[in-house]
């Protein structure tokens, strides 16, 4: 918790004279991604006058005014991107249909666009056979399942209404997604931070939004069932956009107990979609590692973000994080950073203890301040060799690892957290790893937080990156603008693939134009 007259201290230590301004400006314009959304619902952010007239910074993000209705769960966001990596541009996993095929028809980096359908579902069902998943793999069943027997409702409604839209795209090994509808006030936000190739990430990006809203499907079924709402008449039903908005509408008329049993239900649902997208993955490079060796070391941080109403859902595997920025009532003008997510790494001492405990006849866990020396992250979807032996044998020379002694290294395990926003609560900073390279969480939320005050109609996500280009060329005594033209790949010596999403919370009461790029 940092005071006011230390927040404006702080802030001033990242100002910069407008030819540094015009540099940043040329520099992002290769920024990888970078796009917008603003709800329609909202009011404007209120001028700088209002700050000037005695409005306090809390009143300036609004009250609830907005938090009741099922729309309001996020105000507005921006997401933007940009690379350190080189990388290949597409893959050609799963016989090439995710590169060739379905990435292209999911990426949109600079603009929201309408999901028609969902391209993944109806072409990697009849590749996967993956085995020993809590359900039958999500591509076994999707054609057959999702398609001819899920309710039209929530198939029609939820994964492939036309008010759904979808927006994302690669950065490096960084992939970033968000998926929104709000009519239906939903929004899934994803940052998979790729190393050992971009394969792992891209992956995750075609498969796993598809799961998630499977595995809510399943237990909106359970809760029908459970509540006899199968019995429910149509007048019941109508005006309902989807009918597991309905099920979270009954959840929220409950007490506690089932409310928090829902809530409950959804982390594991988004538990269960990373487990199975894990054993589908694993499977491919299995099937694919003859010509592909080199998949058995991809792998991904993962970071999801599940928001509904006042509902904020989070799971983590690695080192990305999520930080809420809150102001509590009782002490206006105190900006609070929280940190929503775990740090899966060497670095964090709970789990470096838990893995040294868990490998007790092995001496040589960590060599290098690296897992077998080869990998920091102690949590992390795909990088099978550290997983599995049988996959560590693919591998040839140096890259594999001569002595696993006892598997699993490198666990899937994730952190699941539920958030009910409160009027305090502002808004939500997503970040792969890079971003957290150079700023602590603090300096995350009151450069975002400034900005938004400064610049109603502007773009953090994009800001953020803007301030990180400036002090990494200042830590390596570059302008900008020099920092820039240092080709990808030798520019990961500076600093890393960086992925930022800014989601503003439903009491914030600013808008904000899409972003496109430079």
């Amino acid at each position: 918790m940092v005071d006011e007259e230390l927040f404006y201290r702080d802030n001033s230590d990242h100002s910069i004279s407008s030819e540094e301004e015009d540099m940043l400006v040329r520099s992002c314009s290769n920024l990888n991604v970078s796009f917008g959304y603003h709800c329609d619902s909202y009011p404007s952010f209120p001028s700088e006058n209002d700050h000037e007239n005695g409005i306090s910074p809390k009143n300036i993000f609004g009250t609830n005014t907005m938090m009741g209705s099922r729309n309001g769960s996020f105000t507005c966001l921006s997401g933007a991107a940009i690379s350190a990596n080189f990388t290949l541009a597409n893959t050609n996993i799963c016989k090439g249909l995710i590169g060739e095929e379905i990435l292209p028809e999911l990426d949109s980096p600079n603009s929201f666009r309408k999901i028609v359908s969902s391209p993944s579902m109806s072409r990697l069902d009849s590749f996967s056979t993956s085995q020993g998943s809590p359900e039958s793999s999500i591509f076994e069943i999707s054609k057959n399942t999702w398609r001819s027997s899920a309710p039209t409702a929530v198939s029609s409604n939820f994964l492939t209404n036309t008010e759904v839209k979808m927006a994302g795209g690669a950065a490096g090994e960084d992939r970033v997604q968000a998926v929104c509808s709000e009519k239906n006030g939903w929004l899934i936000c994803g940052i998979y931070d790729g190393f050992n190739g971009r394969d792992a990430a891209d992956f995750l990006a075609v498969t796993l939004y598809d799961n998630i809203v499977y595995y809510l499907y399943l237990l909106e079924n359970r809760i029908k069932q459970q509540n006899g709402l199968y019995n429910s008449s149509e007048s019941y039903l109508s005006g309902v956009k989807s009918e597991l908005t309905l099920a979270m509408r009954i959840a929220e008329n409950e007490d506690i107990k089932f409310s928090d049993t829902f809530r409950a239900g959804v982390l594991n649902c988004l538990s269960t979609a990373v487990e199975q997208a894990e054993n589908d993955f694993l499977c491919m490079v299995e099937q694919e590692m003859d010509d592909r060796p080199d998949l058995v070391s991809v792998g991904s941080c993962v970071l999801v973000v599940l928001l509904h109403g006042t509902d904020l859902c989070i799971l983590n595997l690695g080192d990305s994080r999520a930080v809420l920025a809150s102001m509590p009532y009782a002490e206006k003008s105190i900006l609070k950073a929280t940190q929503l997510t775990e740090i899966h790494s060497l670095e964090n001492p709970l789990e470096y203890q838990k893995l040294i405990s868990n490998h007790p006849n092995d001496s040589s866990v960590v060599r290098g301040n690296k897992i077998k020396g080869k990998l920091k992250v102690t949590r992390a979807f795909g990088v099978g060799y550290l997983k599995q032996k049988k996959l560590n044998d693919a591998l040839m020379g140096i890259l594999r690892v001569r002595d696993l002694t006892s598997p699993p290294y490198v666990y899937t395990n994730p952190h699941t957290l539920s958030h009910k926003v409160t009027d305090d609560d502002l808004f939500v900073v997503l970040g792969s790893d890079g971003l957290f390279d150079f700023f602590s969480n603090d300096e995350v939320v009151h450069l975002v937080y400034q900005f938004m005050h400064d610049n109603p109609m502007g773009d953090p996500a994009k800001y953020l990156i803007e301030q990180l280009i400036l002090k990494a060329a200042r830590e390596a005594a570059l302008t900008a603008e020099e920092l820039m033209r240092i080709p990808v790949g030798s520019r990961r010596k500076y600093h890393d693939d960086v992925t930022v999403i800014v989601i503003t919370l439903g009491n914030g009461q600013r808008t904000m134009t899409a972003s496109t790029s430079l």
